[in-house]
């Protein structure tokens, strides 16, 4: 018999032991979960009080729950606004999930010719060239490949990326007037997909973003996400006549 530890309801010991085997890799997607009744037995409660934690699993995204099957550890599946600059973490911990990111990657350099597609600088620039892994849980998240225009940014060359990642330091720190979304689906190169942990076969969602100040360009940024694990939305409103 299982009992809640001191402070805890024993509903919210069921939620959080299940939801830890889920966000930690142990319960991956697919994965069954046991029948509810059996459930009930293992924490000598009601049926009512896991079927009401299944409720809130299913809510947050973590399980499936499918009729006379049973509840399934679901892949996670992000939605994100197609016309909003998104923060990553809130997407992540949307889901119930814990948040990381790793910075692989951080060199200054002048910008190349190569470059001007990306970013509005003149050859010469100089440049943050940053890479960075976010993780949902265990699990890849997306890379992250971004450049920031140090002559608008200057800050950003002593900023300290280990405790706030570089979008959201971006936000907090320069007022942007103009951003340029692209959105694709393409396949990865083997460096990205070795970083996914997915096949280079597999098609990924790409999101690349321009943002300006009045000062000029501010940063590009790339985002890859696998495709199966993230959905794009755009909410819309009647234009009045």
């Amino acid at each position: 018999m299982t009992k809640a530890s001191a402070g805890q309801t024993l509903h919210q010991r069921i939620l959080s032991e299940i939801e830890g085997r889920i966000v930690s890799g142990e319960w991956p997607p697919g994965y069954r979960l046991p029948f509810e009744v059996d459930l009930a037995v293992q924490y000598d409660c009601s049926r009512m009080t896991v079927n009401k934690v299944m409720g809130q699993l299913a809510k947050a995204g973590l399980i499936e729950r499918r009729k006379k099957s049973g509840s399934f550890v679901r892949q996670p599946q992000i939605q994100s606004a197609v016309l909003e600059i998104h923060d990553i973490r809130a997407e992540v911990e949307s889901l119930g999930l814990e948040y990381g990111f790793k910075v692989l990657k951080r060199v200054q350099r002048a910008a190349r010719r190569e470059d001007r597609a990306s970013i509005d600088v003149a050859v010469g620039a100089s440049l943050l060239d940053i890479v960075c892994i976010h993780f949902a849980g265990p699990r890849e998240f997306c890379i992250e490949q971004r450049l920031v225009n140090l002559a608008t940014v200057p800050d950003a060359a002593e900023a300290d990326f280990t405790e706030i990642a570089p979008g959201p330091w971006l936000l907090g720190h320069v007022p942007w007037s103009n951003a340029e979304h692209r959105i694709s689906a393409e396949t990865p190169s083997r460096e990205i997909a070795r970083l996914l942990g997915i096949s280079d076969r597999q098609a990924c969602l790409v999101v690349e973003r321009r943002t300006w100040s009045n000062s000029g360009a501010v940063t590009y940024v790339r985002f890859t996400y696998p495709g199966n694990a993230h959905a794009l939305v755009a909410r819309f409103s009647p234009s009045s006549e």
